[in-house]
């Protein structure tokens, strides 16, 4: 009988645990997505690039061709989104966490109206979608990989020929 009592106990709290464990993990993974989707708000639409300077963990990757490494080049990459084009609007569409990890899907729309990574402004309009996998770490960005059709972003902007 005490054995019994002792066994329920332990399976009791071995169940508690993991649920408080879930449910730490849960919080933490709202936490990061109301920061991680403010940021890129403010960053993007509101073109007040400055907030990646703490977003970013000092040691931040971004995983593009070429990688990006560190805060201050993970801003400047960014800058070319704000600089280069005008009526942008960067919407999440849907964004999904699991405590430090996030998958983003999102839209970005915009004006071709100043230089972008070294392309004159072509006045031309795009609209893209894609996705995004984020590493937090400490409630900051540690590393970020997108994934959305450059070759349709280039169509739009006119630098590549249109499918047919």
């Amino acid at each position: 009988m005490i054995k019994k009592s002792i066994l329920t106990v332990l399976f009791a709290a071995s169940v508690m645990a993991c649920t408080s464990e879930n449910d730490k993990n849960a919080a933490k993974g709202k936490e990061n997505i109301t920061y991680y989707s403010r940021v890129w708000e403010v960053a993007i639409n509101e073109g007040r690039t400055n907030i990646l300077d703490s977003a970013y963990t000092d040691d931040a990757i971004l995983h593009t061709v070429p990688e990006i490494k560190g805060k201050a080049n993970a801003k400047a990459y960014y800058d070319n989104y704000v600089t280069g084009f005008s009526e942008r609007q960067f919407i999440i569409k849907e964004i999904f966490a699991d405590g430090d990890k996030l998958v983003k899907y999102w839209q970005f729309k915009g004006k071709h109206t100043g230089t972008f990574f070294g392309i004159p402004a072509t006045g031309k309009s795009v609209d893209v979608i894609g996705t995004t996998i984020v590493k937090m770490k400490d409630g900051k960005i540690a590393e970020e990989q997108d994934f959305m059709d450059n070759m349709v972003f280039m169509q739009q902007l006119g630098l590549l020929p249109a499918a047919k």
